[in-house]
């Protein structure tokens, strides 16, 4: 005689074991997160019952990162008139390209322009760099040039979507926001992700949210492009302290959060017949049920009544050096501005804060390229160099990744007179520090810098191989959402082995 056990049962017991099965991974990351909540009356086997999504996590592997300063310069530099020298196109100046421009172009070009710089040579690894650069040029020595970048958005908007979060046509999470996600903080006073006077347009929020991810994870914003220009007063977060309220009666406030939050939680105590079936599958599971935008909510709060400790004393830049602030240019203009925000940045960095982007704006030059360029260059590239070379002295930069990149480059052909107009398809950034070459070119674009030619880095392979370097296996660093596992890199990219040193 055999023993027979109908459908219903067959599915109620087979949807278990896999319940268990994913189960067991949420609470295994759980647990890597778990961490002390901010000192609140809360009994210490409660609070060890929290996780922490912003609390360290290990990496994938052996990281030769652990931080990363993202440099990004909005609205397209031109690679061939600041780090990829084309002599041909002195050469063959006013000729029409000798070959064919893309079938999809942002505007029209005309004929081959020459760039308006001369380039030289920089260090023992004989880097060209024009003059725009003279600063970034002599830390060559330093520093990996990738010239063989492309994407595939003519537009700002699509192009910076692309860089930030891996696809110019959904809503997606920014690399900051997987970053912090992937490994979380160093400093639980402190968010993993800021973003220092970023672009509130081509994209605007998105460029550095979270998306589907867990919203604590997104970056905390300070400023905006085009604010914040005063001599020596970077821009700073808006109320990061309270002269109203004490910091005693604040806790209690957040505890009252906390409370609002218990409750809902034991809501699903005692379940009727119209409870939800996925809050009585959480329950039967011992996980808590807590409404999600309550607990982001509190998570921001109890962030930012941490940072109110911490982060002033960052913010404060009086207690630096003179020459660290001549370093940086801080003690003139027109590089007093962006140096004070590279300063910060290597504040926050060396404080714990995982990933910082300092934006500057704006290298979109359709037209006065010669003008415009030379005015953006001068208030950058002192501060730039500045942060490199603080970042080295202090032992810094050999676990910290320095980024220097933007949307796109420009093309070698001219818009009208004296500009160029957007080139998705070849551009060059660079990278020093965190596990890279230094003194290192790698990748070409064609002789006119057009097209990437050889040895090309798509955005998904420039992002898994940041990942890398950060000890982040970028096809195991997904979320699952709306049915399907996500990621950075979407369903491609490839690790950049050669620079690495």
């Amino acid at each position: 005689m055999h023993d027979f056990i109908d459908r219903r049962t067959l599915l109620q017991n087979c949807g278990a074991g896999f319940g268990a099965l994913a189960l067991t991974d949420i609470l295994s990351r759980s647990s890597a997160w778990a961490g002390s909540v901010s000192d609140s009356g809360s009994s210490a086997g409660e609070a060890a019952s929290v996780p922490n999504p912003l609390a360290a996590v290990a990496p994938h592997f052996a990281a030769r990162a652990k931080r990363v300063i993202f440099l990004f310069m909005h609205g397209g530099p031109s690679h061939v008139d600041t780090f990829d020298y084309k002599p041909m196109l002195s050469e063959y100046h006013g000729q029409p390209l000798p070959f064919a421009k893309p079938r999809i172009q942002f505007a029209q070009t005309g004929n081959l322009l020459r760039s308006p710089w001369r380039f030289r040579q920089y260090g023992d690894c004989g880097a060209w760099v024009s003059d725009l650069f003279p600063n970034v040029g002599r830390m060559s020595d330093d520093i990996t040039y990738l010239k063989s970048i492309h994407g595939s958005n003519e537009a700002h908007g699509g192009a910076l979507l692309k860089i930030h979060t891996g696809s110019d046509t959904f809503v997606r999470p920014s690399m900051g926001a997987w970053i912090s996600y992937g490994l979380g903080t160093e400093n639980d006073s402190l968010p993993g992700f800021v973003t220092i006077n970023p672009t509130l347009g081509h994209g605007g929020v998105r460029n550095f949210g979270s998306a589907f991810l867990p919203p604590v994870h997104q970056a905390t914003r300070i400023g905006s492009s085009g604010k914040n220009k005063d001599k020596g007063k970077p821009a700073a977060i808006q109320n990061i302290t309270n002269a109203d309220v004490s910091a005693e009666l604040q806790s209690k406030q957040l505890e009252l959060m906390r409370d609002l939050e218990r409750i809902k939680r034991s809501s699903a105590d005692g379940y009727s017949a119209g409870d939800s079936l996925r809050a009585a599958e959480k329950k039967s599971a011992g996980i808590p049920v807590a409404d999600a935008e309550l607990n982001a909510r509190i998570e921001s709060f109890e962030l930012a009544f941490r940072m109110q400790t911490e982060a002033p004393e960052i913010f404060d830049l009086s207690k630096e050096s003179e020459s660290v602030k001549s370093l940086y240019g801080i003690d003139q203009e027109p590089t007093s501005n962006f140096g004070t925000q590279c300063l910060l940045a290597r504040r926050l960095s060396e404080s714990g804060v995982r990933f910082v982007q300092v934006s500057h704006a704006y290298w979109d030059q359709h037209s006065e390229l010669k003008e415009k360029h030379t005015e953006l260059a001068a208030q950058v590239d002192k501060p730039i160099a500045g942060l490199l070379q603080d970042l080295k002295q202090r032992g810094l930069l050999q676990d910290t990744l320095l980024i220097w990149g933007a949307e796109f480059g420009r093309t070698p052909t001219a818009q009208g007179k004296n500009g160029r107009d957007h080139n998705p398809h070849a551009f060059t950034w660079w990278m020093a520090g965190g596990g890279v070459k230094a003194g290192f070119s790698f990748g070409e674009s064609d002789d006119f810098g057009f097209y990437a030619a050889q040895d090309k880095v798509h955005v998904h392979d420039l992002h898994a191989t940041i990942l890398h370097l950060l000890g982040i296996d970028h096809e195991r660093l997904t979320y699952l959402y709306g049915g399907r596992e996500f990621r950075l890199t979407d369903v491609e990219g490839r690790v950049v082995q050669q620079i690495m040193a």
